[in-house]
């Protein structure tokens, strides 16, 4: 494969991101989302996430084969050093570690703001079926999250109840008086350096 980067999403990617989402909504339980949102939507949350956090996409001469960004965990002031992330990758570029790399440089991204806890809301199965896996979970355990906290049969889709489990990741200590949290716009963040994988 050639050479692959990550870089800042920007609105024009909007069309490839959510051709990457789209199968997810329309084919799996892995999002409780059930309509795949409009282009404009799907554009306005990108340009929301890029005011505060990293919106992040892989590429591969011009094609995006996955993304990930962060987010608020909750949204009040306290809850300012965590944040909730998401990743989503192309079927063909599965397995290819490119899920890791991706992760990896956002943690990198959050440790820069200050960030001291990444949180991952995901959607669980009791028993794995032909919409949800526990892949997921297992993905993010093998990137050093740990299980927080699970809500059974929370979320129903396809006819079936699922249940939803938080993980965590603890990315630095909690100071009495921590660090202001910097907006990854002055960040001034440059693009991932370039990978064969």
């Amino acid at each position: 494969m050639d050479d692959i980067r990550i870089r800042t999403a920007a609105s024009d990617d909007a069309e490839q991101i959510l051709a990457v989402y789209a199968p997810y909504v329309k084919d799996t339980a892995i999002p409780f989302e059930y309509d795949v949102p409009s282009l404009e939507e799907f554009r306005g949350r990108i340009e929301k996430t890029l005011k505060r956090y990293p919106y992040l996409v892989a590429e591969c001469g011009g094609e995006i084969l996955g993304y990930a960004y962060s987010g608020p965990f909750v949204g009040r002031e306290a809850y300012d050093w965590s944040c909730e992330t998401t990743i989503y990758l192309g079927a063909k570029s599965k397995g290819m570690g490119l899920g890791k790399w991706l992760y990896q440089t956002l943690e990198d991204i959050s440790r820069a703001q200050n960030i001291t806890n990444l949180y991952a809301c995901i959607a669980y199965p009791e028993t794995d079926d032909e919409y949800l896996t526990k892949n997921s979970a297992q993905f993010h355990e093998h990137m050093g999250y740990r299980m927080a906290g699970r809500f059974c049969k929370c979320g129903c889709k396809f006819g079936r109840w699922y249940d939803m489990v938080w993980m965590e990741k603890c990315l630095a200590e909690h100071p009495e008086n921590p660090k202001k949290v910097i907006p990854f716009p002055e960040l001034n963040w440059h693009d991932a350096a370039l990978h064969k994988i």
